[in-house]
């Protein structure tokens, strides 16, 4: 069960929840506050163990521990493995003497207001001149980039990266590689990468929005703990139609739930929990 994690009064916070409390806040406190369960469908917990092996196949890969016990498996994952070494050789094999630090599953954190900020970058690579963050997706299609753009993970991941080192922010960048599902074909061309660079001005940007969006959580736990829920959303938005908590906020009243039962309940692609090893 997912759960805020506390390091004495520190609250530790992640993108995907920085996500979920701008989106909703009401649907932040049911689901990290009262702690009530979220149902996932077989395709959703097919699409996540699809995740999970190949963010473990890249770890281990870069970790130079054995991957055949994997892809054997699974033939799939060597397929989307040489795939990918296709597309993207200069990320598997960067330069050696120009590098000065690499490394998979990369975790960060920082401080802001008495919050604990937390990522995990799936591949972090930096030399003299530069650092690149990189994060493998595995969902069932593309975002616009502008939605991407906006997400907590990119904003949070750039910001975070640039605040706990030496690199300026016009030094950074950050690149995603999506990577189709298991069931379609393994070929260079199926694979896409969205890269967004970073600049002072959206340093800055972010800090404002960071600061905004903590103020206001920092407000809404001090009424949660005198028994005021938090804030939902205004009637008729369109993320109350298939959210599980429809009808403990009294959002399904116009619902037609012999349509809603139709479909196929799908979180933000961009929004899928991080998976962590180790």
């Amino acid at each position: 069960m997912n759960q805020i994690a506390c390091d004495r009064t520190m609250m530790r916070l992640s993108q995907g929840q920085l996500n979920l409390l701008e989106r909703c806040p009401r649907q932040f406190q049911h689901t990290y506050l009262d702690l009530f369960g979220s149902p996932t469908t077989s395709e959703q917990q097919e699409r996540q163990a699809w995740g999970s092996r190949f963010h473990l196949l890249m770890q281990q890969r870069e970790l130079g521990l054995p991957i055949e016990s994997l892809v054997q498996e699974e033939i799939q994952l060597q397929h989307w493995m040489n795939a990918f070494a296709t597309a993207a050789p200069e990320i598997l094999n960067l330069d050696a003497n120009r590098q000065i630090f690499r490394e998979s599953e990369h975790y960060r954190t920082l401080q802001v207001q008495d919050y604990l900020l937390s990522v995990i970058y799936d591949l972090l690579i930096a030399d003299d001149r530069q650092a690149q963050i990189f994060d493998w997706k595995t969902n069932p299609k593309l975002p616009k980039k502008a939605q991407l753009e906006k997400n907590w993970q990119t904003k949070l991941y750039l910001y975070v990266l640039a605040a706990t080192s030496d690199y300026l922010p016009e030094q950074i960048s950050m690149t995603y590689w999506y990577v189709p599902s298991s069931l379609e074909v393994a070929q260079p061309k199926s694979l896409h990468q969205i890269k967004f660079t970073y600049s002072q001005a959206k340093h800055e940007k972010t800090a404002k929005e960071l600061q905004q969006l903590l103020h206001r959580f920092t407000y809404w736990l001090k009424c949660y703990e005198l028994g005021e829920p938090f804030p939902q959303i205004p009637e008729g938005n369109k993320n109350c139609e298939y959210c599980q908590f429809a009808t403990r906020c009294q959002r399904d009243r116009d619902r037609d739930d012999s349509a809603a039962s139709s479909q196929n309940w799908l979180p933000d692609l961009v929004d899928i929990p991080e998976v962590s090893f180790g």
